[in-house]
């Protein structure tokens, strides 16, 4: 199905009540994301919605695919012209293609299908162009609407005679401010009140349990990924990543660093669940007994 959204012609993908929107004049990317025709849980900026065709990168909002690690100008490409966009199985599926390789020789594509049950799949592709091998990780980064609560689960907690080893760090970015008021270090959870960010913070961690979520009161955002811990990370590590400041919030997950020979490719997947209805996680009593055991049991049912 074709829409007008934002100043955009858009396909939408509708998984059970959930629905996204890909605008073909831009991107790749994801521009909106809704449950139930209620708000968008994507931020998108109003000063530059419907734009294209500007010679320097835009950050736009929504969903899109990036290249670590993170280097300007190389990360910072354009995607402001048209794409290349095949339905595929009957409007269940979209794959959305770069018109031709970005500034650093590589062509960046995202496919999406329609799981069912307000889940979808994407598979995000970055291939080499180049004449030469290139190392570096797939990038994917969604921008949320502020005035939620994003919880990142931590692994299980171990025994101090048993366990003589860590299995994670935390990487914190240099102008992160652990004593700001945004920040909420739980028994099971990382927590982030973004009514109370009004600078930029960055924090990664280098091992979770494979999905972090967002809460709003339109619905709750979960992107999952699969972590492969004896492969090397970029930005010391970091399997997963967030971003936040005074608009806004990224929930980001990475790839291992990869060396693509050319001609070649590189793939990341995403599954992503929306689900209306959920508590705010923001105290251990709710984050363990009525939010983290319904998105454990989606991700259950994914990979069983």
């Amino acid at each position: 199905m074709s829409t007008d959204l934002y100043g955009w012609k858009c396909h939408t993908l509708k998984s059970g009540d959930a629905t996204l929107a890909m605008p073909t004049e831009i991107g790749p990317r994801i521009v909106s994301c809704t449950i139930d025709g209620a708000d968008n849980l994507f931020h998108v900026i109003k000063e530059e919605q419907g734009g294209f065709g500007e010679p320097d990168w835009m950050l736009r909002g929504g969903h899109r695919l990036w290249h670590s690690p993170e280097q300007n100008p190389r990360s910072y490409d354009p995607d402001n012209t048209p794409i290349k966009v095949a339905e595929i199985d009957e409007g269940r599926e979209f794959l959305l293609e770069a018109p031709g390789p970005d500034h650093s020789g590589m062509v960046k594509s995202i496919q999406i299908a329609a799981l069912g049950a307000e889940t979808f799949k994407l598979t995000h592709r970055i291939r080499n162009t180049l004449q030469w091998p290139v190392q570096f990780a797939p990038w994917a980064l969604t921008v949320m609407e502020r005035g939620g609560y994003s919880t990142i689960p931590l692994l299980p907690k171990g025994d101090h005679e048993t366990d003589l080893l860590p299995n994670y760090t935390m990487v914190p970015w240099t102008y992160t401010d652990f004593s700001r008021p945004e920040w909420e270090f739980h028994q099971d959870f990382i927590g982030i009140d973004t009514t109370k960010t009004a600078v930029a913070q960055k924090l990664g961690l280098t091992n979770y349990p494979g999905w972090a979520a967002y809460w709003q009161p339109a619905g709750t955002f979960v992107k999952a990924a699969h972590v492969e811990l004896r492969k090397t990370y970029p930005d010391f590590g970091c399997v997963y990543e967030t971003f936040c400041n005074d608009f806004m919030i990224e929930l980001e997950t990475l790839g291992p660093l990869t060396t693509v020979p050319a001609g070649g490719a590189i793939e990341h997947v995403e599954y992503w669940g929306v689900f209306a209805g959920l508590p705010k996680p923001d105290s251990d009593k709710v984050f363990n007994e009525e939010f983290r055991p319904i998105i454990e049991g989606w991700r259950t049912d994914l990979i069983s």
